[in-house]
């Protein structure tokens, strides 16, 4: 069942997002070569705490960890551990937090010192597909709209969309319907309305779209152990143009303030 929001409610929401992408610039000012993404998790589960807000996914379906990472071939679920990270590392970022009664859910990728140019463009091109396809979650559009957009942006540069995991919707509830595909076709899928409120989260593979469930029954990886790349927004459609509830510029600030990051990908 398709839950809209009243604008009071995309209110309370965008406050949620706000904090995710708040946690998520606290992650960005520390992050170097040498810190361990369980260093990361401790950081967001006291900083979303101090917040009063509590984390989405800790004991989410019997997840054990407050935050996600992901690293190099990781796509999503990465559980934090004592590795500690190294120069040359891609990292994302998933966090998530219930205040006031509802969620926000939103992914970030940072780059850990030098890597190659084709590292840099896998991350610019799955970043930029992101606002492509939020430009196109807007009151008459249809999901397969949002996921055409995604698609074929990341396909030009012969990547892998990966089709095992969606975005979805989002509310007082973590993951919500409708699901919302990286691929589709233009003019397909659910007619979308306004005050939908939807998790927009491109994930790119650098190679093939595959990818497997390891081990721990969480994490989720590439099936060639080449790097992939995730980035999500919490987005309510509208009429003409879509509302970002959350927000990358304290995040991006941040990332270009340490010196450890590397964002030369940025226009």
């Amino acid at each position: 069942m398709i839950i809209y929001k009243t604008n009071e409610e995309v209110e309370l929401m965008k406050i949620s997002a706000l904090l995710v992408s708040n946690t998520l610039a606290e992650i960005a000012k520390v992050l170097k070569p040498g810190m361990t993404t369980l260093e990361i998790n401790h950081l967001a589960n006291t900083f979303i705490l101090d917040h009063g807000a509590v984390p989405s996914f800790y004991n989410y379906n019997g997840f054990p960890f407050h935050i996600i990472t992901s690293v190099n071939d990781v796509v999503v679920h990465g559980f934090p551990t004592k590795e500690e990270l190294r120069d040359g590392d891609i990292i994302s970022v998933d966090v998530g937090t219930i205040k006031n009664g509802f969620h926000g859910d939103h992914a970030y990728t940072f780059i850990i010192g030098e890597v190659s140019s084709e590292i840099l463009t896998l991350v610019k091109t799955t970043k930029d597909s992101l606002y492509l396809g939020i430009e196109q979650a807007v009151a008459g559009k249809r999901m397969g709209d949002i996921g055409y957009a995604i698609q074929s942006h990341n396909e030009k540069q012969g990547y892998g969309v990966v089709r095992d995991l969606v975005g979805h919707g989002l509310g007082r509830d973590m993951h919500e319907d409708p699901q919302v595909p990286n691929y589709g076709r233009k003019g397909s899928g659910s007619l979308l309305r306004e005050n939908l409120v939807l998790a927009i989260e491109p994930m790119i593979n650098m190679g093939k779209k595959e990818v497997f469930l390891d081990e721990d029954g969480w994490t989720i990886r590439t099936v060639d152990g080449k790097p992939s790349v995730h980035f999500e927004h919490d987005v309510c459609v509208k009429k003409g143009q879509a509302l970002i509830l959350s927000d990358y510029l304290p995040i991006e600030t941040a990332e270009k303030a340490n010196s450890n990051l590397n964002t030369s990908y940025y226009n």
